[in-house]
């Protein structure tokens, strides 16, 4: 526990100063967001804002990590330091940022709302994503069932192959959508922090009760949740509406791999849609929208999406949109913890 509240607060104070920083040096650098043409008109006063707040956020989980466990050298907490599961996941979400910073950074300096073309962004995030599975089968003891709340909650093995595939398309597809959702004020970095609390509780709890889900490393992943809970809630400080920053890519997509990396290794796979349904929604949204623009001749099912656009042009205040999203994903993680639980104490697993 003193490891948790180490990381957390570190995390915190790095990303609070580090986003405070980059406020001011993007700010004098000039250096801003542009904003989609075809978005809310509401949005065009946002033009000029700050992004890449994402640095921060990897900054403050990065250096909440690194806390936590050199605090052990001192004595503090257990003798475990720098796990390579730890590693693995922590060094995924800094190549993911980066991926995002790229994209980012050709968006400000060519002063449009376009970054890395399609295929080198697949190409980035695909290289990533195998090198995490790759780096996991070889260097830990990671299970290749697909899970749901326990390695062996449904039995079925999918073997190496399948597992890398299974994790490469879940790390694509949770850090898309988080990029999906970064649409509004806070948004994503508001739900992120509820998630990542979902998290934190189900590696600490694994590592309590090693024997019945067999998590070697779980507080070294706990640590890391908890890190990345830290260095959002630093960055929302400045990212709450009216945001003084953005995340950028170089957040979303971070936040997306940290997520889908948290689930593959705690073995909650089948539990990170519940837990992260207000992601699922908005990509489902997308999907939807170009399905149905394209099969029924130019026809809209929103009036925009992702769908957080829809209700702004249907006259909620982006604030509300905000907030009635973040009790949405409040709830959702809520129920997903909750299942956790209730399979824990079915089992017969107690405090």
């Amino acid at each position: 526990m003193i490891r948790l509240l180490i990381a957390a607060a570190t995390s915190v104070t790095l990303s609070l100063l580090g986003t405070r920083f980059l406020i001011d040096f993007l700010t004098r650098a000039k250096v801003g967001q542009p904003i989609r043409e075809d978005g809310p008109q509401g949005h065009a006063v946002k033009a000029g804002t700050p992004t890449m707040g994402g640095i921060a956020i990897v900054f403050g989980a990065f250096g909440g990590y690194i806390a936590a466990d050199v605090a052990n050298l001192f004595g503090v907490g257990t003798s475990i330091v720098f796990t390579r599961t730890g590693l693995i996941v922590m060094g995924t979400i800094i190549a993911t940022g980066v991926v995002g910073f790229l994209d980012d950074w050709i968006k400000i300096s060519r002063e449009r709302n376009l970054g890395l073309n399609k295929r080198a962004k697949v190409i980035g995030l695909v290289s990533v994503a195998v090198l995490f599975a790759v780096l996991l089968l070889t260097f830990t003891n990671v299970h290749t069932e697909l899970s749901f709340v326990r390695y062996d909650s449904i039995g079925l093995d999918l073997g190496k192959v399948g597992w890398s595939i299974w994790a490469i398309f879940l790390l694509l597809a949770t850090a898309n959508a988080v990029n999906l959702t970064d649409g509004l004020d806070g948004l994503a970095s508001g739900a992120a922090i509820l998630n990542f609390a979902g998290f934190t509780f189900i590696a600490f709890w694994a590592f309590r009760h090693p024997d019945d889900y067999d998590i070697p490393h779980a507080l070294d992943l706990a640590v890391i949740s908890v890190s990345m809970l830290g260095g959002c809630v630093g960055f929302l400080w400045w990212n709450a509406a009216p945001a003084q920053i953005f995340m950028g890519d170089t957040g979303s997509l971070a936040i997306g791999a940290a997520l889908a990396a948290l689930a593959l290794t705690t073995n909650t796979q089948l539990l990170l849609p519940i837990m992260g349904s207000l992601f699922v929604a908005e990509t489902v949204s997308v999907i939807l929208q170009v399905f149905v623009f394209r099969t029924q001749k130019g026809r809209r099912l929103f009036r925009m999406a992702p769908i957080h656009h829809h209700f702004e042009l249907v006259g909620w205040p982006e604030t509300r949109v905000i907030i009635r999203f973040w009790l949405l994903s409040g709830l959702t993680t809520g129920v997903g913890v909750g299942i956790f639980y209730w399979d824990s104490i079915a089992q017969g697993i107690t405090a």
